[in-house]
């Protein structure tokens, strides 16, 4: 027998034209046939829900309001009849990505394994309602089981924070063990995208404008000496360690101008960019570099649940260990303002009163 729910909730929406959340009551979701309906114990803040709430340039599929939120971890309540064999149950404690793709073979993107930019599927927090709420009705499509020895508050970063770092370090970029690596920005992405590269085994040399996080990669495996200082040029660092111009792969996750061009400047001939962040919303080429080096730049967005599980798995082993603090769900207006004034050192997890 299905669990009494309460048949109304707080969450906090998008409405479009505001800049500013809205704590209001809504109805609480019912499951669907190809889905779950969970009750949520965390809620990851990210800073493009700081973009979703001020750019209102919105997407195809963006609703007039919606429950923001797109990382999300909690226990299934209630299954729909068509996945009842899916190999879930009620309890099950999951992980959900945002975008998990339609799955149909005439989807443009999704039949070229694309799922993460399939516009038909549903947009967990991304213009549809997602887990800035007590509860949240989910495609089968779109979940995977949490370790038992993963808290909730991680496993709800994990679903974006963690994920998108791996899929742009493993799918993106194919970063190697012989590679050498710079890597721009140590907050909530880059310090789990750090983490993954020393598993690998790159050499990798960071970059970031807050000496206190240097200072961590430093506790965690990063030699003193491939630790740029804070206020230092990278290229003059670089060209003292005889290293300019012989990087293998960069990884942006700050995304201005000057790593940007940074990066263009560095890298070897047939070397590559990843671009993760979007700070400055515009870049420049270097045209003749970019030509002569033979440079390949890749961006990238997001990941698939294969990445979820496979990141799930690395937090499990302890390999990944992302740093996470929590709060009440009824403070995501504040959480969100310290993350983009750069107060947060990594991520914050919301959860809700009575989870």
């Amino acid at each position: 027998m299905a669990p009494q729910l309460p048949k109304t909730m707080f969450a906090w929406r998008k409405h479009k034209g505001n800049p500013e959340p809205v704590w209001e009551e809504v109805s609480v979701p019912t499951v669907r046939p190809g889905g779950v309906l969970i009750k949520l114990f965390a809620s990851g803040v990210c800073h493009s829900d700081h973009s979703l709430l001020t750019n209102e340039n919105q997407r195809p599929w963006f609703e007039e309001k919606y429950i923001m939120g797109h990382e999300g971890c909690g226990e299934i309540i209630e299954i729909g009849d068509m996945v009842k064999d899916s190999g879930f149950k009620v309890g099950d404690r999951i992980a959900s990505i945002a975008v998990p793709g339609c799955g149909e073979n005439d989807c443009p993107e999704c039949s070229r394994d694309l799922a993460q930019l399939c516009e038909r599927a549903h947009h967990a927090g991304i213009g549809q309602d997602g887990f800035y709420a007590p509860y949240a009705r989910l495609d089968i499509r779109a979940i995977a089981k949490v370790p038992d020895n993963i808290p909730s508050h991680v496993a709800a970063v994990a679903t974006d924070a963690v994920k998108t770092s791996y899929h742009a370090i493993m799918r993106r970029g194919e970063v190697k063990p012989t590679e050498t690596v710079v890597l721009f920005g140590l907050g909530g992405l880059g310090f789990n995208a750090l983490q993954i590269v020393l598993h690998i085994g790159a050499r990798v040399i960071v970059s970031d404008i807050r000496q206190e996080l240097l200072d961590e990669a430093i506790k965690i495996g990063v030699p003193s000496t491939d630790a740029i200082p804070a206020g230092k040029s990278v290229q003059e660092f670089l060209e003292a360690r005889g290293l300019f111009g012989k990087i293998d792969t960069t990884l942006d996750f700050v995304g201005k101008h000057q790593t940007f061009t940074d990066a263009q400047q560095v890298l070897r001939r047939g070397g590559k960019m990843v671009c993760i962040g979007t700070l400055d919303i515009e870049n420049k080429i270097d045209m003749k570099i970019g030509v002569r080096k033979r440079l390949t730049i890749n961006f990238t967005y997001g990941g698939q649940l294969r990445d979820l599980k496979e990141v799930l798995d690395l937090i499990s082993r302890g390999v990944v260990q992302p740093r996470v603090e929590t709060a009440g769900l009824e403070d995501f207006p504040v959480n969100l303002k310290s993350l983009c004034d750069g107060k947060v050192k990594a991520r914050v997890a919301l959860v809700p009163q009575d989870a």
